[in-house]
């Protein structure tokens, strides 16, 4: 890690209590900063933090023991060996904060300076996840890539992942989410991505940023703190980022569909796409970048993940690749190989059924898309959809819109779960009095009521509710933790 003392110290806006050697030398590098106490290596950072549930300054001797270099604190050692009975005279050097998790992002943003690989930042209402792991995967057909793991996308999560970044790689790809205004222009004054990567403006979060308008607002945020000379992708499907049209005097990049009556010339035009099922889209692309040598070039590939917004995402994937200097075949390399991600679309076959695990988060478009995947199946098709929050004041509509659009799908058994899906079963149930065809709608109040029914449904040997051969989506917000429902179907039809 490229980080001494003195530029921790630099950075951290706190007073500095060094030992007498690290005084004397503060050019000496530490290995990795961290806020969780078990993840310090020997010469790390420890960032002790008082949570909801832990305090981080419990774990402050344990650390010593690890051999950690420093750690930034925000009690004094007499405090802590007051309270957790960890002896004062056992620290080594530390730096004394108000608040670690201001200082965690002062790292960040310090560390982060000193890099000079590439930095692309994704952001958008739906889609950020996929679409980093296909920008990812494509770029690594060229560069040592460093990528967001998990959920760590927020503004704990991104400096963290900014703090990892080594020597070695050539190019890093962060996840970049948000719920409220002004979160983005701190996300992005640590980040400072040279290109930003916008995948929609959709219905999320509406609680906090109101409507859609709110959302672009909050998502283009980014551009503020981005490389001025730096570029901007964006997905030429969506009507309030087609006005977008150029950020600091320089044109931006489209992918995706042809915008059509917009005045817009995509980069990445998808040309042509066949469903392959549930195995994914055979897809032409046609890419136009002149200034990389790219001018109606055309490339065919096979988009191993399901659905078009995948296809979409390998769009965004070819953008970003051409702009890093990736050839066509290496573009078409790196769509071929993706595999899928835990919880996001993931195709689970199972004993008797095929289960697309999709229960990382949702909202209405996410929603729908995945029930467009699920139609893709042969046989019967089921839906287990939950509650999606921080919809603000129309998520009682949303929510029975995505049960009318369930059944205007043709899908076979739809199972509405969580106190806000109540109003997904009203609008099933409307749709199916109308002519819908679906063979069963159902509600259960909550999680727990859902895995009751589904068990005993199993276990009486009826399977009425999920028969052999179906193909089921489980999708909800994270919150609702269908993880735990999709753990259980691996369970009984095993």
């Amino acid at each position: 890690m490229n980080f001494t003392l003195e530029d921790i110290v630099r950075a951290v806006e706190g007073t500095a209590f060094l030992t007498d050697a690290d005084s004397a030398d503060k050019s000496i590098k530490v290995s990795c900063a961290e806020l969780d106490s078990r993840l310090v290596k020997e010469g790390g950072v420890f960032l002790a933090q008082k949570g909801e549930k832990v305090d981080g300054h419990s774990f402050i001797g344990k650390v010593w023991d690890m051999g950690a270099k420093l750690v930034i604190t925000e009690k004094t050692p007499e405090e802590v060996e007051k309270e957790f009975g960890i002896s004062a005279a056992g620290w080594g050097s530390y730096i004394l904060v108000k608040d670690s998790l201001i200082a965690l992002k002062q790292l960040g943003k310090a560390y982060r300076e000193k890099l000079s690989i590439p930095i692309v930042g994704i952001t958008g209402s739906v889609g950020k996840t996929s679409t980093k792991e296909f920008v990812a995967g494509v770029l690594s057909e060229k560069y040592n890539v460093f990528y967001t793991k998990g959920n760590f996308n927020n503004e704990i999560g991104v400096p963290l992942m900014l703090l990892k970044i080594r020597e070695e790689h050539e190019a890093a790809v962060i996840e970049m989410g948000i719920n409220h205004f002004g979160e983005m222009t701190r996300l992005s004054e640590m980040a400072q991505p040279d290109i930003a990567v916008i995948t929609n403006i959709g219905y999320c979060h509406l609680e906090f940023l109101g409507d859609r308008d709110g959302v672009l607002k909050a998502k283009t945020e980014i551009f503020g703190n981005m490389n001025p000379n730096g570029e901007v992708c964006l997905f030429a499907g969506d009507d309030k980022l087609t006005t977008i049209k150029s950020v600091h005097g320089k044109a931006a990049y489209y992918f995706g569909p042809e915008a059509a009556g917009t005045g817009i010339k995509n980069s990445v035009t998808i040309v042509s796409e066949e469903s392959m099922a549930l195995k994914g889209s055979a897809v032409e692309f046609s890419l136009n970048m002149p200034a990389k040598g790219f001018e109606d070039t055309l490339i065919k590939a096979q988009v191993p993940l399901p659905g078009h917004h995948m296809v979409i995402n390998a769009a965004a994937a070819a953008n970003v690749a051409m702009l890093l200097g990736l050839s066509a075949e290496e573009i078409k390399a790196g769509i071929e190989q993706m595999g899928s991600i835990d919880g996001r679309n993931e195709i689970i076959v199972l004993k008797d059924m095929v289960m697309i695990n999709d229960c990382y988060n949702a909202n209405p478009v996410s929603m729908k898309s995945s029930i467009d995947l699920l139609k893709l199946a042969d046989g019967a098709t089921a839906v287990i959809l939950g509650d999606m929050f921080e919809l603000g004041k129309d998520e009682v509509q949303l929510h029975s819109e995505v049960g009318e659009y369930a059944v205007d799908s043709g899908i076979d058994y739809i199972y509405c779960v969580g106190e806000l899906s109540k109003n997904m079963y009203e609008g099933a149930r409307e749709a199916f009095e109308k002519g819908g065809k679906t063979t069963r709608i159902m509600y259960f109040s909550d999680r727990e009521h859902l895995i009751d029914g589904i068990r005993e449904d199993f276990e009486a040997g009826q399977r009425e509710m999920l028969p052999i051969g179906v193909n089921i989506l489980v999708k909800a917000s994270h919150g609702m933790h269908f993880e735990e429902v999709v753990k259980l179907l691996k369970e009984l039809d095993k």
